[in-house]
């Protein structure tokens, strides 16, 4: 037992060998850090020549017109729609609609049975002659005193009553004919002649759709910035590639408390009836005046903690101005880099308030490969990123 204790290294000899290890570790990682930094000076120190060119994309900065836009999700609705049905129960005699098709206001649609209500409005005209006949003879009578004042005051109450029956009578009937309250379009129908209709039974929807209203929400901190009247623009995915221009026509006098958000109302013409009621919509907003900016994809800007920057492709003389040339093999464009000022942004554009001027060549992608200003380029744009100021989705 005693053989064995003593094979055993000491807790001192451990300790030795896990020092030396960890020690030996230290001096390859230092080592490797120094050949790197070495290896990078020389590089650095031989200038563009000695940095491997890099693959970018470029685009000539350009300004454009630039008109802020507010978005939102909205739907469609139609500026007067009801769904048409009857007042009073009935047998269905005639049925004059036509499914889907464009009715006048006060077009009859549905007509029911009424052949006991005229005979009722027969009868009570009838009651009406007879208390006009009676009212006439006892004035007469009144004249040489041979009845009293209170026989033709109870007369011509009668004769009173009886024309409102009339009167009610007649609306009665008038209810059995149902017209189009509106002009607009009709929507399908089901009912057939020899159908009985209850009070409240649907009878067809009719839609006023041109114009049609699209309504939305808005942040409440984007009230300031919309007034009635500004332009707005409707896309939606049953017309692909088609634009509904209307303007913002209401703006809710109150702010859902659940939300903070403000129903906003937007009126589209539609004389060819191509939008529908309850259709989901993309609206834009188009807030301000119309401003230029230059205007340069999002993917060209690059962030850092000293702010956005973008690269300049520029001629080698450019880039070294100021300096000495290193080789006259330099390459024809070398990267720069300038710091920028953005304004607002645009679907895959920002705007570029300050730091490039027009008709400089930025950078547009690439330059996680530029190490430092002064990067040899080659550009090749057989892909370059989206700059599409309205972006749709890639599977449309």
């Amino acid at each position: 037992m005693a053989d064995r204790i003593d094979k055993k290294p000491s807790l001192k000899k451990r300790m030795a060998i896990m020092l030396a290890a960890v020690f030996t570790l230290i001096g390859v990682i230092v080592g490797y850090n120094m050949l790197q930094a070495v290896m990078l000076k020389k590089m650095l120190e031989g200038g563009g020549g000695g940095i491997p060119p890099a693959t970018v994309s470029t685009m000539k900065a350009q300004m454009q017109d630039w008109q802020d836009a507010l978005s939102a999700v909205g739907s469609l609705r139609a500026v007067r729609g009801v769904d048409v049905s009857t007042e009073i129960a009935g047998l269905v005699r005639r049925v004059n609609v036509t499914s889907g098709a464009d009715v006048a206001p006060g077009i009859m649609l549905v007509e029911l049975n009424s052949d006991a209500e005229r005979a009722q409005v027969e009868t009570l005209k009838v009651a009406v002659e007879l208390a006009t006949i009676t009212l006439n003879r006892d004035r007469e009578q009144l004249s040489v005193q041979a009845v009293s004042q209170a026989t033709i005051d109870n007369d011509e109450a009668d004769l009173r009553s009886k024309k409102a029956q009339v009167a009610q009578m007649q609306a009665t009937l008038e209810k059995k004919t149902i017209l189009a309250p509106f002009a607009g379009r009709l929507g399908i129908s089901t009912i057939a002649p020899g159908q009985y209709l209850n009070a409240g039974d649907k009878i067809v929807s009719l839609q006023a759709i041109d114009p049609i209203y699209v309504d939305f929400f808005l942040p409440q901190q984007q009230i300031s910035r919309i007034t009635r009247k500004e332009t707005v623009i409707v896309t939606t995915d049953a017309w692909p590639g088609r634009e509904f221009k209307g303007k913002l026509s209401a703006v809710n006098s109150t702010i859902d408390p659940a939300t903070r958000n403000i129903q906003v109302e937007a009126t589209i013409p539609n004389p060819d009836r191509a939008l529908l009621p309850g259709m989901y919509a993309k609206v834009n907003v188009q807030v301000g005046s119309v401003q230029r900016f230059i205007t340069l994809p999002q993917a060209a800007v690059t962030y850092n903690p000293y702010g956005a920057a973008v690269y300049l492709a520029q001629p080698a003389e450019s880039a070294q101005a100021g300096g000495t040339a290193k080789s006259n093999a330099a390459p024809s464009l070398v990267a720069s880099q300038t710091f920028v000022t953005l304004g607002p942004t645009r679907g895959d554009q920002v705007a570029i308030v300050k730091g490039i001027k027009e008709g400089d060549t930025v950078v547009t992608s690439g330059q996680m490969k530029l190490l430092r200003p002064g990067t040899p380029l080659i550009v090749n744009n057989s892909v370059v990123p989206r700059n599409d100021p309205n972006p749709k989705p890639q599977e449309q």
